[in-house]
């Protein structure tokens, strides 16, 4: 099965926007492999505009001139991905990254370049052309390089077809197509057929879907569709947005499965904006992110680091490392909250294999609060428990953690009968 548990990795968009290079990658990839793959981080991927050669930092020149082949297909820009010459395009980095044991991924954008239906480029393997697929109607709002495509056509098959078929000979592992998640209804048919063209494509890849937030009545659909999807907009290095999160994951986390993981989005640890201002560090506290990582965990999101991982401090290493608190999103399932109020929010999420229960503690308010929880509420009363950011371990009688603002507590309770 493809992402039989949450997808777990690092991307390029929170620290380089779309200006990333090639060595960049290279850098960041050799350090997931030497400090963290042992941890289950495995995929390494290109966010947006690779095909763009002047991409400088998070935004976007509309027009701008992008590589592509012949066939109206996008290419890394050469200036930035020296080894895709020759019509190499990813496959030399892909091995590369494939050599450290770890997976590679990119970023597209729904549709196809305007460039290739304005110069009526064939569609590779197929008797159609670029501007008979295109719809010049269906234009994305905040980055204007793409039409999107007339779905109910064989042409667009025949598109979708044809750059899958190119991704798989490059060896990709990852595809994270943007303007689609949040579409609906209009970019229903898309996301078939872009998830159609993906699982006929000869490799597995896993297909995530962006950006949020997607439409909780189209749950079904994307589970059937997607491994992953956003259930937000770009979520980035502010409280309230982490705050907000809670309701989100609330609705979501049903819908978390072996195969199809509701995604709160990258997490911005460590060395974020390095393209704009390469001093800058995630304005989360150390509380915020531990709040943070606890509530992914337990709701079993996608793990996407955003920050530069060269750069990572002693801390940040350490939230990433927390082999205890990364096991739940592999050994947990129906996680869900038993309560949340604007100042607290407790979360359980049981073992699969039966021998033991997660109790995540939250304290959403400004102050320095306890949060408990009835032991007896969990089936835990006598339990054994340990707290997985401290180590500690205590006898669960009355389960309950001290917790400055907007920290975090998360137990592993085993069932004394285990």
């Amino acid at each position: 099965m493809i992402a039989h548990y949450p997808p777990m990795g690092w991307n390029s968009w929170d620290c380089y926007g779309a200006a990333v290079t090639e060595e960049t990658v290279r850098q960041n990839a050799r350090y997931m492999a030497s400090h963290l793959k042992e941890y289950g981080w495995e995929y390494v991927v290109v966010d947006i505009q690779w095909s763009r050669p002047n991409a400088v930092n998070h935004s976007y020149e509309p027009f701008s001139e992008l590589t592509m082949d012949e066939y109206g297909r996008l290419t890394p820009a050469l200036n930035r991905f020296p080894s895709a010459a020759n019509g190499a395009g990813f496959k030399p980095l892909a091995d590369e990254i494939h050599a450290m044991g770890l997976k590679f991924g990119i970023h597209i954008m729904r549709g196809m370049p305007r460039m290739a239906a304005h110069r009526k480029l064939p569609i590779e393997g197929s008797p159609f052309f670029c501007h008979t697929a295109a719809d010049p109607y269906s234009i994305c709002q905040w980055n204007p390089d793409m039409y999107g495509l007339l779905c109910d056509l064989p042409e667009a098959r025949a598109y979708y077809d044809s750059i899958f078929r190119l991704y798989a000979s490059w060896g990709v592992d990852f595809v994270k197509c943007d303007d689609i998640a949040r579409e609906y209804p209009r970019c229903r048919r898309e996301i078939e057929v872009i998830s159609e063209a993906c699982r006929h494509c000869g490799r597995d890849i896993v297909l995530s879907l962006s950006p949020g937030p997607a439409p909780l009545e189209q749950a079904e659909h994307l589970k059937q569709y997607a491994n992953m999807w956003r259930i937000t907009d770009d979520f980035w290095d502010d409280w309230k947005l982490l705050k907000n999160m809670f309701e989100r994951a609330a609705k979501w986390c049903v819908h978390a499965g072996p195969g199809h993981w509701p995604d709160a989005d990258m997490l911005p640890l460590g060395a974020l904006r390095q393209c704009d201002n390469p001093d800058d560090w995630t304005h989360f506290t150390p509380a915020e992110q531990r709040t943070m990582m606890t509530l992914w965990c337990m709701m079993r999101s996608p793990l996407m680091i955003g920050g530069e991982l060269n750069k990572c401090d002693d801390f940040t290493l350490s939230l990433l490392t927390n082999a205890p608190l990364l096991e739940i999103t592999k050994a947990g399932f129906c996680a869900h909250p038993l309560t949340t109020t604007d100042e607290e929010s407790v979360w359980i999420s049981p073992r699969q294999d039966g021998r033991g229960l997660y109790a995540a503690l939250f304290n959403l308010s400004d102050k320095k609060r306890t949060v408990r929880v009835d032991p007896a509420l969990l089936g835990a009363a006598g339990a054994q428990a340990e707290e997985l950011w401290t180590g500690k371990k205590v006898r669960v009688r009355d389960l309950h953690a001290v917790l400055p603002p907007h920290d975090a507590a998360v137990f592993y309770m085993e069932f004394a009968n285990s």
